[in-house]
């Protein structure tokens, strides 16, 4: 094991290894048009989903103010 360590190739490899690693980290922080579309649609429909959350509470204060309920 010491002299696998100690050997040239051994630690060009290491270092090669550790470069392709860096690289590959720094490319997956980069967004593509795809991902930043289907970021656009994940909040597009979060959004349709608040809007139909607080008319249905609308519509159930509604209902309540005219049934005297609540």
């Amino acid at each position: 094991m010491r002299n696998l360590i100690n050997n040239k190739a051994f630690n060009i490899l290491c270092a090669l290894l550790l470069a392709l690693s860096v690289g590959m980290l720094a490319g997956c922080e980069q967004e593509g048009p795809a991902e930043e579309a289907g970021e656009e649609i994940d909040e597009a429909v979060e959004e349709a989903g608040d809007d139909m959350e607080e008319a249905a509470e609308e519509v159930e204060d509604e209902v309540d103010d005219a049934t005297g309920g609540g």
